[in-house]
């Protein structure tokens, strides 16, 4: 994944280290103890490229970069392609998948490897606790937000276990990374309770009243496939004209927490991650320009 320098209009406000060079040493002193860890320089002067063993690796990496008071840019994680060199052919690399699910639960935990281009291994029930054991090989990319999808099926009682397997022929297309689109914020601002009132209605919530928000910004999760921009900074009009439904008042659902894992899994290809010593803010990549339509990776 990509780690650089942040430039959003909320940039500055919370870190004490903020300059690529700043952010350049921090990431070169780590190869000297974290031998797993590969960075390279990009055509960008304030971006770089940092490979490590799995998104787990990363997020530590991050994650302290973070508590010692960095502010970052953070890219969605992707693969290592490698070419055969017999053949020429572009592998991607396949991790060996083992779940333990409740035997009711067996049936969204496949649609989900389906989805993600998985091949079943292997189908079974372990002992007398009901429990079923299923085995499959799943690109990297399809295993990319797997976890948390997995844990909302099957009520939070499956048990994962994934481990490397080899570098295989690599599968055209993109593979569906998300079925719903983003809620995004419609202006620079604050969130208002008011706006807030009227964008739940369309989805999922991440961002709490008063929070600050800019044009981009990932604030929720649309209920449909899709983006859609809402604008939570809107004030109630005060005039003296009288409303029909003056008296009638909704309640304002409390936001989704997202962690820092959540985060990384959650921002498609076309997204970014801003990290300061306080918060994570996801907001569409401008530099990709218009919004992408396709949501697979």
């Amino acid at each position: 994944m990509t780690i650089g320098v942040n430039k959003s209009p909320l940039a500055g406000r919370e870190g004490k280290f903020l300059t690529s060079r700043m952010i350049r040493d921090r990431l070169f002193k780590e190869l000297d103890r974290n031998v797993a860890l590969n960075v390279e320089e990009t055509e960008s002067a304030d971006r770089y490229m940092v490979s490590g063993r799995g998104q787990l690796h990363l997020t530590v990496l991050i994650e302290t970069m973070r508590r010692e008071g960095f502010e970052l840019e953070v890219g969605p994680p992707t693969v290592i392609y490698k070419d055969n060199e017999e053949t020429g052919a572009k592998e991607e690399p396949w991790e060996s998948v083992e779940v333990r699910v409740p035997e009711e639960y067996v049936g969204g935990v496949v649609d989900l490897f389906n989805m993600r281009k998985g091949e079943l291994q292997d189908m079974g029930i372990e002992g007398d606790e009901g429990m079923s054991i299923v085995k499959y090989l799943v690109p990297t990319r399809g295993m990319l937000g797997l976890r948390s999808a997995m844990l909302s099926a099957s009520r939070g009682t499956a048990i994962i276990d994934s481990v490397f397997d080899s570098y295989r022929p690599a599968i055209k297309g993109a593979i569906q990374a998300r079925d719903k689109g983003s809620l995004l914020s419609f202006a620079d601002g604050s969130i208002t309770s008011f706006g807030m009132e009227g964008a739940q209605t369309r989805g999922k919530l991440m961002s709490g009243v008063g929070a600050d928000v800019y044009k981009g910004m990932i604030i929720g999760i649309h209920q449909r496939p899709g983006d859609l921009e809402v604008n939570v900074c809107k004030t109630k009009a005060l005039t003296n004209m009288r409303s029909a439904t003056k008296g009638i008042t909704t309640g304002i659902t409390a936001p989704i927490e997202m962690s820092l894992d959540a985060c990384v899994e959650y921002i498609a290809a076309d997204e970014l991650l801003e990290i300061t010593p306080t918060q994570f803010r996801m907001a569409k990549n401008p530099e990709m320009g218009k919004k992408s339509k396709g949501r697979g990776m």
